[in-house]
């Protein structure tokens, strides 16, 4: 047969060897005879491999050619296993499917019938086809194959990724698929994303109903788990170059935020654009892709640099023995009737193992393998596909054993002497097949309930060479709703461009003491950061809300833990407490002093002037207003609670309604010296002093009926001072509390005014104007201290009493008294009767 009549690939090597002999001998010699698009092997049964090795532009896709070996090697192990399908042996048929949509039903019409004529229903050949087909590394080729292949109820084993659509019974009863469904995947890579807090992502995924499950899946996980996506688009299971297309993706992938994206689809989509995808898909971007990824065509290698150190997620599989061995091992001289094979070692070494039968080709060195291929392809990394292929045989196989046992056990010696096998009856074998393969591993195509599911997550590495490795970092277990995830970070190679792990956040982490406020109309990933408000804590890092510290504790500076607060009050040991307590006893000494001048000068004209007893009076009462400051200070307890504001009302009572008596006792004193009975009688009977009584009775009465309905109580003030719990007296009745004070206000106005009124009065001895000066000091102490008073608050506010408290008696001490002891110690001549009357002379009264 002439090169002339041979399909394509095969011509193109036969014109190649042709050239290359003519240069070495006159009488050219074809070293492999050619058999059209199928291989075919003898054996009792033949299983049909439909892979694609090439494209229809005759660029190779070399790295498919992997499952062939895998199905060679499957094939070898069970025709040499004397337990497994005895006495019968396997062939296959290998067909070169382009890697085409439009020539998919060709292709398989092309197959069924054995004549590129397609005579339908007819097949135009001797030998008998496959029982079984193994097909598809991608979901279109495997359901447009099932459509021709359901006709004639061939049973066909699928190789590529897991597709719900093709899982359809109804559509496709007689396909069956090798791998499971990725159900786990989804938390697998959103557990990954969290590892390193990426929470930033753009999805990418395939434009059919897996891509569209699959963005469901991961949606639903991101959602719960806290991840944003930055972007996502939809992307073609194939195109050609030249076909119209969406290009936007490549844009927002160059312009994102997000370091990380995730991609669910064939790689091959992201290169039918080529012009625009070389200047797009460049370092600085970590992948997350599915160990789909090596279904690559062999002309995008220099694209490759894009994925490197990103990460593919693969279902975990077993080590298959033997497998790498022969993967080292196996030339094309092991298998000369496949052209595809010496097509690709000459591509690779330039040359062909001895015994291939081309003797004008140079001969490769003995330990020239696969494992010495150069450049871009990984022949030795067994993937996905490769391990289904080889599942899928042993599939096949037991399927078939059961046929024979049943065959046996109905005792039909004809039926067990004759392997002819229609492809019908092998689907409800196929249904009930399980077994453990030379891996450990357990396959069967009807698996229910929860089941664990494991992946190894494994680091893509390219090389300067064009050589790229998966190497396995990790592994992420799922067993119903327990999952974990175990990382080798020292193993991974982050892209061109990170130094370190890289980052993926659309908004930077808020430190503790800080919370997370979202944007309007942005996703929960981004968002600003807000201090915690006061007497809040944040204690970690993006924290949702802040913690509202306990009242016994309060924030630190950094509002990142709270600590507890110390218990303070007006203490006598506080500089503050020190010097109220001073300035009292001070004054409680000068009025005792005052008092004991008095008493000592008791019979002379000035202190018997305006009512001795009076002056007495209010002398005690001074006293014990200074002395009842004293309850302010210190430690409250219920005690001094229920006895400061009383004491302090009573007492100032007394003195206030004393400075009273005494000034209208100035007045009738005046009154009595014009004629008349009346005011005489009134001073002789002292009526003035009844007043002293009375308005204590009232204010009394005032103070019985607070404690009777809500009297003062120790409590706390954890708000008032920063870290700090103020131990103080609550008043109680707030009411009570002002009406005892307005009652003390009435009564010092009062006072105040008949005090002004008799200012002017003419007399040596008369203290009405004195009196008056010190119901000033008096009211304009106590009209300060309420704006004053209600301002404060904690310990400051028990300062500001103590201190009205004090300056109000040193007002009405020094105002009233101190004049008179001046007289009484420094000026002695002038307390006397005779200066008293020349005085009173002098003035013509």
């Amino acid at each position: 047969m002439g090169c002339y009549t041979m399909p394509l690939p095969v011509m193109f090597l036969c014109l190649l060897l042709n050239a290359w002999g003519s240069s070495q001998d006159s009488q050219p010699q074809y070293c492999y005879k050619p058999l059209g698009s199928s291989i075919d092997t003898d054996g009792d049964l033949l299983l049909g491999l439909h892979t694609q090795i090439d494209e229809k532009k005759q660029e190779w896709l070399w790295k498919n050619y992997q499952y062939v070996l895998a199905f060679y090697f499957a094939i070898q192990e069970i025709n040499k296993d004397h337990h497994l399908l005895p006495n019968q042996s396997l062939g296959f048929q290998l067909y070169n499917a382009l890697a085409s949509n439009s020539f998919t039903l060709l292709n398989a019409l092309s197959w069924l019938t054995g004549d590129h004529i397609l005579t339908t229903n007819y097949i135009c050949q001797t030998r008998s086809k496959s029982v079984v087909v193994l097909a598809g590394t991608s979901s279109v080729f495997s359901a447009e194959m099932g459509t021709i292949l359901e006709l004639y109820k061939i049973p066909q084993l699928t190789y590529g990724p897991f597709d719900p659509t093709l899982n359809d019974k109804e559509k496709f009863p007689s396909l069956y698929q090798m791998a499971t469904s990725d159900s786990s995947l989804a938390h697998a890579m959103v557990s990954l994303l969290l590892h390193f807090g990426w929470t930033w992502v753009g999805l990418l995924v395939s434009d059919d109903m897996r891509g569209e499950q699959f963005h469901q899946d991961i949606q639903a996980e991101m959602v719960k788990r806290g991840v944003c996506l930055a972007f996502a688009f939809k992307l073609p299971e194939t195109k050609t170059m030249y076909e119209n297309s969406d290009s936007s993706f490549l844009y927002w992938i160059s312009i994102s935020s997000a370091n990380v994206h995730i991609l669910y689809s064939n790689i091959r989509s992201l290169f039918t654009m080529e012009h625009l995808g070389v200047y797009y898909l460049t370092v600085g971007k970590v992948w997350l892709m599915t160990a789909k990824w090596d279904i690559v065509v062999d002309e995008t290698h220099h694209m490759l640099h894009s994925f490197h150190g990103g990460f593919s997620f693969s279902q975990h599989k077993g080590q298959i023995p033997g497998l790498k061995t022969f993967l080292k091992t196996v030339n094309p001289s092991h298998y000369p009737e496949d052209f595809h094979f010496g097509e690709l070692w000459f591509h690779f070494f330039n040359c062909l193992p001895a015994g291939s039968g081309c003797g004008h080709i140079g001969i490769c060195r003995p330990n020239v393998s696969l494992e010495n291929i150069p450049g871009h392809i990984d022949m030795l990394t067994v993937s996905d596909s490769s391990y289904f292929v080889y599942n899928a045989v042993y599939a096949v196989a037991h399927a078939l054993h059961r046929v024979f046992l049943e065959r046996v056990e109905m005792v039909f010696p004809e039926d067990t002497a004759q392997p002819l096998i229609l492809p019908w009856q092998l689907h409800p074998l196929l249904r009930r097949t399980h077994f453990t393969n030379n891996a450990g591993d357990d396959v069967s195509f009807h698996k229910g309930g929860t089941h664990m599911e494991e992946y190894d997550i494994q680091n893509i590495v390219s090389f300067p060479a064009g050589l790229k490795l998966l190497v396995t970092i990790g592994n992420f277990f799922r067993n119903g709703s327990d999952q974990a995830l175990a990382i080798r970070e020292d193993m991974i190679e982050w892209p061109v461009g990170f130094k370190e792990t890289p980052t993926s956040v659309c908004s930077q982490s808020c430190g503790p003491g800080f919370r997370k406020q979202s944007e309007e109309g942005r996703t929960a990933c981004c968002y600003v950061c807000v201090s915690c408000a006061e007497g809040e804590i944040s204690n970690q890092t993006d924290a949702e809300q802040c913690i509202q510290c306990p009242e016994q504790e309060y924030p630190n500076l950094n509002r990142t833990h709270c600590l507890p607060k110390m218990v303070t009050f007006l203490d006598f040991e506080d500089s503050l407490g020190t010097a109220l307590a001073c300035m009292a006893l001070t004054l409680t000494l000068r009025t005792v002093m005052v008092l004991g001048v008095f008493v000592k000068h008791q019979d002379t004209p000035i202190v018997k002037a305006n009512n001795r007893n009076l002056s007495y009076i209010l002398l005690i009462s001074l006293l014990l207003c200074f002395l009842c400051s004293f309850l302010f200070i210190g430690r409250p307890n219920t005690a001094t609670c229920l006895l400061r504001q009383i004491t302090f009302a009573l007492v100032f009572t007394v003195a206030v309604s004393a400075v009273l008596a005494k000034t209208i006792t100035v007045v009738l004193a005046f009154k009595a010296m014009k004629p008349g009975r009346t005011m005489r009688r009134l001073l002789v009977s002292g009526a003035p002093n009844t007043v002293i009584p009375i308005c204590f009775l009232i204010q009394l009465t005032l103070c019985a009926i607070w404690l009777a309905t809500s009297p003062p109580f120790v409590d706390t003030d954890a708000h008032s001072e920063h870290g700090h719990i103020i131990l103080l007296c609550n008043e109680g009745s707030i009411t009570a509390f002002y009406c005892v004070l307005g009652f003390l206000g009435s009564l010092a106005l009062g006072t105040f005014t008949v005090a002004f009124l008799a200012r002017k009065l003419p007399d040596t001895f008369n203290e009405a104007k004195f009196l008056t000066f010190s119901m000033l000091v008096f009211c304009s102490v106590w009209v300060t201290f309420l704006p004053v008073y209600q301002s404060t608050k904690g310990k400051v506010m028990v300062a500001v009493e103590v201190f009205s408290i004090l300056a109000s008696g040193a007002g009405l001490l020094g105002c009233i008294f101190a004049p008179k002891c001046y007289i009484i110690l420094i000026k002695p001549e002038r307390n006397s009767l005779k200066s008293f009357k020349k005085t009173t002379g002098s003035k013509g009264i």
